[in-house]
């Protein structure tokens, strides 16, 4: 007696693994393309505006975007931006490293800063060190709790300018503060303990080890609060410094020419903006050498 097998099914063309006989249909997006439609239509509306509409005056914006006291505003503005991004990191590093110290007090003394910094609005930290000189007629320095060697007056000391500088900077530290310390705990903390071991000194590790690694972390964050400290340098306004928003206020102030002077000062924050975001990817790119993004 003899086994056979039974003969082998014909494939038929619904058979699901005779792909040649599917027919490939692309996935419709209507939707997609009434989105795209509706957004250019508006786009498209919104640049014949702006080229059509009289009001926006721009022989006026031509006019004043390089002027001289344009351009002198703008170099007051970048000025605040850099004395207060390089002060603000400056301190923000060390209230971050006093905060991941194994000293209680250290702790607590950053912990206490970054509260009330980052509480406080920045309007009244300018105002309040604007008007620094009702509180304290002079600083003196010396023993403390004894006798000073020499002192300023800090109505001279104090400007405006140096109280725009201090406020932002102060401001910045507290955000700085926390920007660093949470690149620093991003970094395995095996590789100190591995480092610890070789007997490399625990100041090489933080310069060598720990920060070129941290940087990954904290450079987008950093950039942005440089960029909105730059846009927030506006604010020194009210403590009449002569700043890009500023003295658009005064221009149109004079001639009446409200939104071409606003567009001058628009014109400006995107271009710079624009170029500290450039700045922002290379310096991103050369710190991210070796890793995979």
């Amino acid at each position: 007696m003899s086994l056979t097998s039974d003969p082998p099914l014909a494939r038929t063309s619904a058979d699901p693994e005779d792909y040649g006989a599917l027919k490939v249909v692309p996935v419709r997006h209507p939707w997609r393309w009434v989105a795209v439609t509706v957004t250019a239509v508006l786009l498209a509306q919104f640049v014949h505006g702006l080229a059509t509409n009289s009001g926006w005056e721009w022989e006026v914006f031509a006019e004043f975007f390089t002027a001289e006291v344009i351009l002198k505003a703008v170099w007051v503005t970048l000025q605040l931006t850099f004395y207060g991004t390089a002060l603000g990191f400056a301190l923000g590093i060390v209230l971050a490293f006093m905060r991941l110290s194994a000293s209680p007090f250290l702790k607590a003394v950053s912990f206490a800063y970054i509260w009330a910094f980052r509480s406080i609005p920045l309007i009244v930290q300018l105002l309040f060190w604007f008007n620094l000189a009702y509180l304290y007629k002079e600083l003196e320095f010396g023993i403390p709790f004894g006798p000073g060697f020499f002192s300023f007056d800090t109505m001279g000391l104090v400007g405006a300018m140096s109280a725009a500088v201090l406020g932002l900077a102060l401001h910045q530290a507290a955000y700085a503060a926390e920007i660093v310390r949470g690149g620093v705990l991003s970094v395995d903390s095996g590789q100190l303990e591995a480092a610890a071991a070789l007997g490399i000194p625990r100041l090489r590790q933080i310069r060598r080890i720990v920060l070129p690694q941290a940087m990954r972390s904290i450079l987008p964050n950093a950039a942005n609060e440089v960029i909105s400290l730059f846009k927030g340098t506006s604010i020194v306004s009210v403590m009449a410094i002569g700043e890009l928003f500023y003295q658009v206020q005064v221009i149109y102030g004079r001639n009446g020419r409200v939104v071409p002077l606003l567009m001058v000062a628009t014109a400006w924050y995107i271009l710079l903006t624009t170029a500290l975001s450039v700045l922002q990817h290379y310096v991103e790119r050369h710190f991210a050498k070796g890793s995979t993004r």
